[in-house]
Formats: C-alpha cells, sequence, structure tokens
C-alpha cells in the first residue's frame, strides 16, 4: 500500500466535517519552506499558474526517488492541506508511485464534491503538474504527440 493510499484510506468514512478538518490538520503540519528555495518564492520562481491560489512546487527525482518541495500561501488551507497530502504521500516516492496514482484522488477522499469546481479544477491540476514533472524528470514523458 502507498503512502498515499494510506492517507486517502484515513477519509474513508468521515463527514464532509470530520474530512475538512482532517485536511486542515495536514495544512497545519506541511513543512515549512526551506531557506534556499524563499528567494526563488519571492521571485515567482517555481509558481503554479493552474491554480489561483499561490501555489509554488520544486519537484525533481534523484537517486530513483522524487523530491517534492512545496510552498502554499496560508489563506488557503484547503489547498494547503491537500498539497501537505501530495508532499506527504510523493516526497521519497518513486516515480512509478506516483504515475500509478489515479487522477480523481479529490473523489476518492470524498472532497470533490465539497470544494468547487475552480478548486477542485486547480487541485487536480497540481496532481497533473507533479505527474508531468515526475515522468520528465525520470526520463519517461513522451514529448511526441
Amino acid at each position: 500500500m502507498t503512502k498515499l493510499v494510506e492517507i486517502i484510506t484515513e477519509f474513508d468514512g468521515l463527514d464532509y466535517q470530520e474530512r475538512l478538518e482532517l485536511l486542515l490538520d495536514f495544512a497545519e503540519h506541511m513543512p515549512e519552506l526551506p531557506e534556499q528555495y524563499r528567494a526563488e518564492r519571492d521571485a515567482g520562481i517555481g509558481k503554479v499558474p493552474e491554480c489561483m491560489t499561490p501555489v509554488f512546487m520544486w519537484i525533481d527525482v534523484v537517486d530513483g526517488k522524487v523530491q517534492l518541495i512545496a510552498d502554499v500561501a496560508p489563506e488557503a488551507p484547503t489547498v494547503k492541506g491537500f498539497v501537505s497530502i501530495l508532499v506527504d504521500a510523493w516526497h521519497g516516492a518513486t516515480p512509478d508511485e506516483v504515475a500509478a496514482t489515479p487522477p480523481d484522488i479529490l473523489r476518492q477522499m470524498g472532497l470533490a464534491d465539497k470544494l468547487g469546481m475552480t478548486r477542485s479544477r486547480g487541485l487536480n491540476a497540481i496532481v497533473h503538474r507533479i505527474k508531468n514533472q515526475v515522468a520528465k524528470r525520470n526520463g519517461t514523458l513522451s514529448t511526441s504527440k
């Protein structure tokens, strides 16, 4: 069982309020942005343009493991919670584990219908961006159409 599956399982059987509280708990425990990335964030480097909330990500694959560093504006706790879940689940995972993740994470967590279309679209774009960047860094993203 992957770390993401374990996290999604935590949301099973919870009502919406409990799911939201769990999501906010993840937001509170998101790792602080390391000092070496702060100047880049402040310069707009690493910004995820698909998301209306200021979200910054640095994605790499080192020695066969995903390196995922992120920063999310504190005024967006649900987005921060979701990104924190992705960091928790995918930092240190293999590229194959990330690639194998179904695209409907929000639905599996029981949040897709509750967060609104715009926010859900942005969060799904973050998942897509991470998966693409991991594949690109791992050399498995095809550039042909």
